[in-house]
This record gives C-alpha cells, sequence and structure tokens, in this order.
C-alpha cells in the first residue's frame, strides 16, 4: 500500500538538502509525495499546509485535498477575529496564508502596540540566552533522571543612547563541576547593577531558573536565600509552584512580542530566532547600515569572543546571509545536514548544537587545543543568539522612530 501523507511528514527523516538533491541524491519525503500527489518538482517550492505555524489542522487539509497554502479558505484554520490588538495564532496562521496568495512579502509590524509596550521598560535592556541540557542519565551525583543543568549564558546590554556592548557571559565546562549555582550567582553579579528590563526568548530561561530555585532550596548552599530571592525577582513562578511569586523584574519574552505584533514572511512561519535574526536583517535598513561596518568587536561595540567581525554580507541575489552560518563549525566532523538537525533549534530542543559539545567536554579525553576551540565555537554561538536578540529590537526602535 501507498504510505499516507499527512502531518508526520513534517518531521521525516528522509528529506534532502538541496545541496545534496545536485549531486543525485533523492529525497524520499518528495518521492511520496509525488507519488501521492502527483506533483512535479516545481510544485515543492509553493508553501504548504505543513509549514503554518503551530497548526494542528494539516491532517484534515490534506485529506480534503488541500495542500498548498494557496488552496485555503479562513474556514480551513477555523479562522475567527479577535477584538484585541494582539495577534491571536489564529489570525497569526491566516496572516502567513494571505501573504502567500497575496504574493505579499512585506513585513507586518504593529508599530503603535509596540511603541506602547516599549514606553513600559526601563533602560538599559539586558538581553540573556541560556544554554542548558536536561538528560536520562544525569551527569552528576544526586541529580534525578531529565533534572536540568544550566551550563552558560550569554548577556548584552542596549543603552537608552543606542549604544550596545557584550556585558558578560559564563560558561562552566569543567569537568565533574556542577555548574547551576555559580550560573545564578554570576547571573545575579551581571545584572543586579541596575534595573533595567530583562529580555529572554521563549519561556525556556524563566523555567530554568524556576529549576534552579528548587534546587537551591534543598541545597546546603551558604547563599541560597539571597540566589533564591534573586531569582524570584527576574521571574515568574511557573504553574505546578507550590508558591505563587511575580517578580517585579520579571522577564520580558521577546518571544511573545514577535509573536503579537511583528510577522514577516521570510521566516516561514518559524518565530525561532534562527528564523527571525535572517529575516529581519533582510528588511531592516538600520541593521544593514550599521553591522555592514566593522563596528562589532571594537572599542565602540565591545564582545568578548569577536573582533571586527563584520555580520552584514551579501549572497549571489544579494540577500544577506545568514549570520549562524558565518560562525566556525564546533565540529569539523560533522556534516551540513548533522548541523542542521543539532541547530534546528526551534522552541523546543533548545540548542542541540551547544547541547552535544557541553557532553563532549564532560566526557571526551581530549588535549587543551581541542577544548579551548570547543569552549570558543560554545561561546560565539551563545554571544550571536543575544546579539540577534539585540538586533531585533534595534530594528524595531528604527522601524517605529522611522
Amino acid at each position: 500500500g501507498l504510505p499516507v501523507i499527512g502531518s508526520k511528514c513534517q518531521s521525516c527523516e528522509f528529506k534532502s538538502a538541496t545541496e545534496e538533491e545536485k549531486n543525485g541524491y533523492k529525497s524520499g519525503f518528495k518521492e511520496c509525495w509525488k507519488e501521492q500527489l502527483h506533483w512535479r518538482e516545481s510544485d515543492f517550492n509553493e508553501p504548504t499546509v505543513l509549514e503554518i505555524s503551530n497548526f494542528r489542522g494539516s491532517d484534515r487539509c490534506i485529506e480534503s485535498g488541500k495542500v498548498k497554502l494557496k488552496e485555503l479558505t479562513p474556514e480551513d484554520i477555523n479562522y475567527e477575529d479577535s477584538p484585541t490588538p494582539a495577534l491571536t495564532l489564529k489570525e497569526r496562521q491566516w496572516l502567513q496564508i494571505e501573504k502567500v496568495q497575496d504574493n505579499d512579502s512585506s513585513v507586518y509590524f504593529d508599530e503603535d502596540s509596540m511603541r506602547n509596550v516599549m514606553a513600559t521598560w526601563t533602560y538599559p535592556l539586558h538581553f540573556i540566552d541560556f544554554e542548558t541540557c536536561a538528560v536520562a542519565i544525569p551527569f552528576y551525583k544526586g541529580m534525578s533522571p531529565y533534572e536540568g543543568i544550566a551550563f552558560q549564558f550569554s548577556h548584552h546590554i542596549l543603552y537608552a543612547d543606542g549604544q550596545v556592548e557584550h556585558a558578560g557571559q559564563f560558561l562552566s565546562s569543567k569537568v565533574g563541576e556542577f555548574p547551576n549555582f555559580n550560573f545564578v550567582r554570576e547571573l545575579k553579579a551581571q545584572l543586579e547593577k541596575d534595573s533595567g528590563t530583562i529580555f529572554r526568548y521563549s519561556n525556556h530561561e524563566n523555567a530554568y531558573l524556576n529549576m534552579v530555585y528548587q534546587q537551591l532550596k534543598s541545597s546546603p548552599e551558604l547563599d541560597k536565600d539571597e540566589l533564591c530571592d534573586f531569582i524570584k525577582t527576574i521571574t515568574k513562578s511557573s504553574n505546578n509552584s507550590k508558591d505563587n511569586w511575580l517578580g517585579d523584574r520579571s522577564m520580558v519574552d521577546q518571544w511573545e512580542l514577535v509573536k503579537k505584533y511583528y510577522y514577516d514572511p521570510a521566516t516561514g512561519g518559524s518565530n525561532s530566532i534562527k528564523a527571525v535574526l535572517p529575516a529581519i536583517l533582510n528588511s531592516s535598513q538600520f541593521l544593514q547600515e550599521k553591522y555592514a561596518k566593522t563596528i562589532y568587536g571594537t572599542e565602540e561595540l565591545p564582545s568578548f569572543n569577536f573582533e571586527n567581525k563584520v555580520w552584514i554580507e551579501f549572497d549571489d541575489v544579494g540577500k544577506v546571509k545568514d549570520p549562524y552560518k558565518s560562525l566556525p563549525k564546533m565540529f569539523a566532523e560533522a556534516s551540513e545536514h548533522d548541523i542542521e538537525l543539532l541547530s534546528e533549534s526551534d522552541e523546543l530542543n533548545n540548542g542541540g548544537l551547544a547541547l552535544t559539545a557541553y557532553a563532549r567536554l564532560q566526557f571526551t579525553e581530549m588535549s587543551d587545543y581541542e577544548r579551548k576551540e570547543l569552549e570558543h565555537g560554545l561561546l560565539m554561538y551563545c554571544e550571536l543568539d543575544t546579539l540577534a536578540m539585540v538586533m531585533i529590537q534595534e530594528a524595531w526602535q528604527a522601524m517605529i522612530n522611522g
């Protein structure tokens, strides 16, 4: 019998990259679809229901013979209007479909709402990103399976006058050292110098700090009360927490702001920072002018891991190259395909690349040189994550101040 196509095709492991196809490799995904839908190669260039952001109804659409976005109507996604200015998930999904149908590549940006939100923030703005892992077999004594480890963060600051700096970072790669408490100590030291608004991208950072809070409470650490109090000021309690709190400096989720007020068709419906960054670099005149200069990693714009780095480079068709692709490969032996898989960090499997590198630092015998190289790679990737957040903010500000 024929394999039945559907939403499961989204995670098909038999897809091939365009490069591989040029070399004569076939894509199992395409073979199935060609057989069932009688598609030609050109059909695959058109967006399908599998690309609708966070959509649960793709099987239903495919069964009724509607596979391409251009074939959908509002009823197909159970569309409904909402009275609030912020885009609901349904409105966002329909916006994505509509722009495909109208062949409209323009950016949607709700300036008024964003201006109102921004007016509530305190400068300087802090952008943080954590690298973490939760593994079945714990790395450290006394931990339960899938208990989380926070081993790295990056921290950028954007000042009221537009000045940007990579303000700090943390990476614990010492073999056998449980990093979480030192991680929070360092985060506290870096963030308590002022009362500026702090940003995260998705709920990951909030969830991890809640977990470390629980770990601290049952630990013998002498400064645990101070650290717990600090965690409470910058987080909101998790749903499953016995105590309830909302910190007066609770982190603002930039990912939520993207989802409510900003949509660029170039992201193809993905809200992952890895998709939003290349899109916004391609649409923002401000970012292109600023970061085409050798300004990053200079006295003017300090960085811990880069010197005189130019972030804006154009490819043959005049598109800005994805900055993530300009970083050195973390593992020499990993193919492009593996790297795609590892760094496909949507909100769920945050940073598989970093996790793999961290596990290696813990368990692999390696020379000091290799260790230094791997650490440097980790630091660069994480720094780009928080720089990406800064760039998104700068582009929005430029759009508002026009």
